[in-house]
């Protein structure tokens, strides 16, 4: 094999196995952990990545400036690749096996080809050796405010120190440089988001005397913004962190008379509204409750109402390909969630309301920028996150989601949508 310059072990404090169960546990099945070895061997050769061994050593001959896979503990990666695939790629990270000198940059090389770094020829395999989502995580009443709970009630403080002032905790919108890219820097982070959550409203029609639904409140930034233009806002959350913040927000910036922010699933929302808005929710019902989740939104929109959504989608024939399998993300960062197609966006519409998709925008390298930003400033407040009392394999847990997120749109694997809904018959 090639040599190349030894390189420093990368050193990650002993994990609790407890909290870490699947992260301090490395699985036996020496065959696995083989075939694990020829198939990284094989996307390395195919994808120019440049896989480096512990002492000097390359996995295949790799161009020089290719991106980098950093393997310290070679063995352990392996078996938990070999066990279970891309979760066993993403606990090896958190468990300090493998680094990379540009995490986005080797994640977005693996992201562009995802569907073919498994051999054709083993495809087929898939429902044998994939892993199914637990029946726990599945978006009933009872289980969705536990799900919810996992990721959004993980600590107010924890999320301040990563988001712009406004705790606005999806993709941004942000001025289009000289060739159309978008121009993203940490002070522009603010505005961004208040031009997103402008297009949405004005997407919705939301003015004075609007009565508008939010479902899913966040930190209440676009209740705020609603309720300034003089709507009245009910906006649902099952987040009891969120909630709070929400309300204390709302109340200091004198909204209270207008936005009420409940504790609510989608479900047993009421009322009639002249709009609805739901930002980066749909990706969280899981896909056996996407009929009640756009009906609720046919039930409760007035004649003449619109919708209007953000969404994290995904191509169609890999949400098909993936539907069914358990996921390193659905595992450790957002439970019972699956990103939709705009496909399926439509096809749940047509055959369970009588809403349409009127128009639609895509904004997915807008994603990548806002990620970026994210990362860099978590990364940076890294003592600060720890003071909260979020070990070392949280914090590299929470690294690879957000790098791992922003290769997906960097890729062009996922995008994220403006979509606007209306009745079929109002359909312009």
């Amino acid at each position: 094999m090639t040599q190349v310059s030894t390189r420093t072990a990368l050193v990650v404090p002993a994990a609790d196995a407890r909290r870490w169960p699947d992260v301090v546990a490395v699985p036996h099945g020496p065959l696995r952990a083989r075939v694990a070895r020829l198939l990284l061997r094989r996307v390395a050769r195919r994808l120019a990545i440049r896989v480096e061994l512990p002492g000097g050593r390359l996995l295949a001959p790799a161009p020089v400036g290719a991106e980098v896979l950093r393997l310290h503990d070679p063995d352990a990666f392996f078996s938990r690749v070999g066990a279970g695939g891309l979760i066993g790629f993403g606990e090896s990270y958190q468990a300090g096996d493998w680094d990379s000198p540009d995490l986005v940059g080797v994640l977005t090389v693996l992201a562009r080809s995802l569907p073919s770094l498994v051999p054709a020829r083993l495809q087929h395999l898939r429902r044998w050796y994939a892993a199914r989502q637990p029946e726990e995580q599945n978006g009933t009443p009872e289980n969705a405010r536990r799900n919810i709970a996992a990721h959004y009630d993980l600590s107010n403080e924890l999320f301040a120190l990563f988001l712009d002032p406004t705790m606005t905790y999806s993709s941004a919108l942000f001025e289009p440089g000289p060739t159309g890219e978008p121009v993203a820097r940490p002070e522009l982070l603010e505005a961004a988001q208040h031009r997103k959550i402008d297009r949405l409203l004005d997407l919705a029609g939301v003015g004075a005397g609007t009565r508008l639904l939010e479902i899913g409140t966040g930190w209440g930034e676009l209740a705020l913004r609603a309720a300034a233009r003089g709507a009245d806002v009910v906006t649902l959350t099952l987040s009891t962190e969120q909630q709070a913040l929400a309300r204390q927000r709302i109340a200091a910036a004198g909204h209270a008379d207008r936005v009420d922010v409940r504790l609510c699933d989608y479900r047993a929302a009421t009322g009639e509204y002249d709009a609805i808005v739901s930002v980066e929710m749909v990706e969280a019902v899981g896909r056996a409750y996407w009929p009640a989740y756009f009906g609720v939104l046919d039930r409760l929109l007035a004649p003449g109402g619109r919708v209007a959504l953000q969404a994290i989608t995904m191509p169609h024939e890999r949400m098909l390909a993936t539907e069914a399998t358990f996921t390193w993300i659905q595992k450790y960062i957002f439970p019972g969630g699956l990103l939709p197609s705009v496909e399926a966006v439509e096809q749940t519409l047509a055959a369970h309301t009588g809403l349409r998709l009127a128009h639609r925008q895509s904004f997915g390298a807008h994603y990548a920028e806002t990620l970026r930003l994210w990362r860099e400033r978590f990364a940076a407040r890294g003592a600060e996150v720890a003071a909260l009392g979020f070990d070392q394999v949280f914090r590299r847990m929470w690294t690879l989601y957000l790098g791992y997120s922003e290769a997906g749109f960097r890729s062009g694997y996922l995008d994220v949508q403006h979509l606007l809904l209306t009745r079929e018959d109002e359909v312009r």
